[in-house]
C-alpha cells in the first residue's frame, strides 16, 4: 500500500459511468481507446501505477464529473493481439478532483486531494452489527426480481468487507446511486445504502425517499 504521503498530487483520471473502484477491492478494465491506451502505457512507467477512476454526469465523458473518484495502483496487465489492454486495477484511496492539468497528454489529468480519506489506507474494514441472514433474504429477493443468478456459496463464505464492496460495484444501480456508494463514510454506512436501494428497487421505484 502506498503511503498517503507519498501518494502523487498529479493523477491521470479516467471518467467512466458505472465503473465503480472502492478501497482494497479490484476492478477488471478492458481498454481499447487510443487516448486510454496511451494513458496506459504512461502510467507503467511511473512508480505509483495510480488512474484515478470517476464518475460522471451522463455517459457523455464531457458532462459534469463528480468531485470524489477512487484511484486504484495497475496491478495486472496484458495486451492482446490486436494491441487492447486487459488490466486490474487495486482501490488505493479516494480523491476530490481539483484543478484540470492542461497539456499535451490526450487523457485528462487532475491535480487530486486526498484528505479526509486516512480510513482507506487502513485494515479491512469489520461492519459487526451486520444481519448477514435478512441481507440474504433480500439481496435473494432482488435477484429472483432481476432474473440474475450468483454463486450464493462464495458470496456468504466473502468478509463483510469484500461483500458489500463487490456488490456496490457488481450491482446495476444508477451512476448516482453508485456514487453514493462510492462517498459512504463507512463500511456501515455502505452497507445501509445498499439496502436501501435493494428494498426501493423491489418496491418498483415508487418510494419518494432520496439518498442523502
Amino acid at each position: 500500500m502506498i503511503p498517503i504521503t507519498e501518494l502523487p498530487q498529479i493523477i491521470p483520471v479516467f471518467p467512466l459511468p458505472g465503473a465503480l473502484l472502492l478501497p482494497r477491492s479490484r476492478l477488471p478494465l478492458h481498454i481499447f481507446e487510443p487516448r486510454y491506451l496511451a494513458m496506459i502505457q504512461d502510467v507503467l512507467k511511473t512508480p505509483e501505477r495510480l488512474i484515478g477512476m470517476i464518475q460522471t454526469s451522463s455517459h457523455n465523458e464531457q458532462e459534469r464529473m463528480q468531485t470524489i473518484g477512487c484511484a486504484g495502483r495497475l496491478t495486472q496487465f496484458s495486451e492482446t493481439e490486436d494491441g487492447r489492454y486487459m488490466i486490474t486495477l487495486t482501490g488505493v484511496s479516494r480523491y476530490r478532483i481539483r484543478d484540470e492539468v492542461k497539456g499535451f497528454t490526450p487523457y485528462r489529468r487532475f491535480e487530486v486531494d486526498w484528505k479526509g480519506f486516512d480510513g482507506d489506507q487502513a485494515a479491512t474494514e469489520k461492519d459487526p452489527k451486520f444481519d448477514r441472514k435478512a441481507f440474504f433474504e433480500l439481496l435473494a429477493r432482488y435477484f429472483e426480481s432481476r432474473g440474475l443468478s450468483t454463486d450464493w456459496d462464495t458470496l456468504k463464505d466473502a468478509d463483510d468487507e469484500l461483500l458489500i464492496n463487490s456488490l456496490s460495484m457488481l450491482l446495476d444501480f444508477e451512476t448516482e446511486e453508485k456514487q453514493a456508494l462510492l462517498e459512504a463514510p463507512s463500511l456501515v454506512t455502505r452497507r445501509e445504502t445498499i439496502i436501501t436501494l435493494l428494498e426501493y428497487t423491489l418496491r418498483g421505484g415508487d418510494s419518494d425517499e432520496i439518498l442523502q
